[in-house]
C-alpha cells in the first residue's frame, strides 16, 4: 500500500466520519425538542420542575381539555382549517388547469404570481392583509381568517396540482374530447381524476398548515374567532405551564397522523420521488 494511497483512505475516513457525525446532530437538533416536550406534556407534578419528572400522568390533557377557550379555540381552529381545505383546493385545482393550458412563458408567469405568498414574510403578509381588509370594511374575525389563510395555503394546492398534470398523460383529455366528450366532460373524468392524488396532497397541506398558522392569524383574529395557536401563545404570556406542551403533543400527534393517511393513501414514492404523480 503506497504512501498515497494510506493518505487517501485517511481522508476518506474523516469525511465519512464528519458526515455521519453531521447527519447525528441534525436529527438530535430535530428530534430532543420534540421529545422534551413530550416527557413535559406527562409531568404528573402541577408545576415546571426538573427533568426528568419523578412520575407520568395525564394531568395536563386533562386540564387543558378543562379549559373552555382552548375548545373554543380548537373548534375555530377545525372550522376554518375545513374551510379553508376547500377553498384553497377549488381555486388551486382551478387554477392549476388553467395555467397548465397557457403557453411556457405564461405559464411561469402565473405560477410565480401565484406561489409569491411563499416568499413574503408572514407577519408582513399578516399586517398587510390587517390593513387591507380593515379599509376594505370586512370587520368579521372568521372571514378576515379565512381570506388569510386561503392566501398562505392556496401556492400548496396550486404547486401540487401542476406537479400532477405535469406528470400525467394530457393527450388522454384530448382523446376524450376527440371521441366526442365536451370540455367539461373530458375535465370531469379525465383531467380531474388524473390529477387526484395532487389534489389530495394539496388538501392535506392546506389543512395542516391552517391549523398551524400563528404570525397571520395573530393579526386577523378577534375575540370572537381566535385560532388554537393563537390561544396557545396568549396562554403562555399570560402564564406559562405545560397545557402548552399537552396541546403540542396532540398538535404533533394530528401532524404524524395526516403523514401517515397522506403515505396510506397517496405514497411518498409518488409525492416525491419515481416521477412526480405518475398514473
Amino acid at each position: 500500500m503506497t504512501h498515497r494511497t494510506i493518505i487517501t483512505r485517511t481522508v476518506d475516513r474523516i469525511a465519512k466520519g464528519s458526515t455521519y457525525g453531521t447527519l447525528c446532530l441534525g436529527i438530535a437538533f430535530l428530534t430532543v425538542p420534540l421529545l422534551v416536550t413530550c416527557l413535559m406534556a406527562f409531568d404528573a407534578r402541577t408545576y415546571l420542575g426538573s427533568l426528568p419528572p419523578p412520575a407520568l400522568s395525564f394531568h395536563w390533557f386533562n386540564r387543558l381539555a378543562s379549559q373552555d377557550n382552548i375548545l373554543s379555540g380548537l373548534k375555530t381552529s377545525l372550522e376554518l382549517a375545513l374551510a379553508t381545505t376547500f377553498v384553497s383546493v377549488a381555486a388551486g385545482t382551478a387554477a392549476a388547469v388553467n395555467i397548465a393550458k397557457r403557453n411556457a412563458r405564461g405559464n411561469s408567469l402565473l405560477a410565480a404570481f401565484f406561489l409569491s405568498p411563499l416568499i413574503v414574510p408572514p407577519v408582513v403578509l399578516g399586517f398587510g392583509l390587517l390593513l387591507f381588509l380593515s379599509k376594505a370594511g370586512l370587520s368579521n374575525g372568521f372571514l378576515r381568517l379565512l381570506v388569510g389563510h386561503v392566501i398562505i395555503t392556496i401556492p400548496y394546492s396550486i404547486r401540487t396540482g401542476l406537479a400532477s398534470l405535469q406528470g400525467s398523460d394530457s393527450t388522454l383529455t384530448e382523446a376524450a374530447m376527440n371521441l366526442g366528450a365536451t370540455e367539461r366532460q373530458a375535465f370531469w373524468t379525465v383531467t380531474l381524476p388524473l390529477m387526484k392524488t395532487g389534489i389530495f396532497t394539496g388538501a392535506v397541506f392546506a389543512f395542516a398548515i391552517s391549523m398551524d398558522d400563528v404570525s397571520v392569524s395573530l393579526f386577523l383574529s378577534d375575540a370572537a374567532s381566535t385560532t388554537l395557536p393563537v390561544r396557545l401563545v396568549s396562554n403562555m404570556r399570560a402564564a406559562f405551564d405545560l397545557t402548552i406542551a399537552a396541546a403540542a403533543v396532540i398538535m404533533m400527534a394530528a401532524t404524524v397522523a395526516l403523514i401517515f393517511i397522506l403515505d396510506r393513501v397517496v405514497g411518498f414514492d409518488r409525492v416525491i420521488g419515481q416521477g412526480l404523480f405518475r398514473s
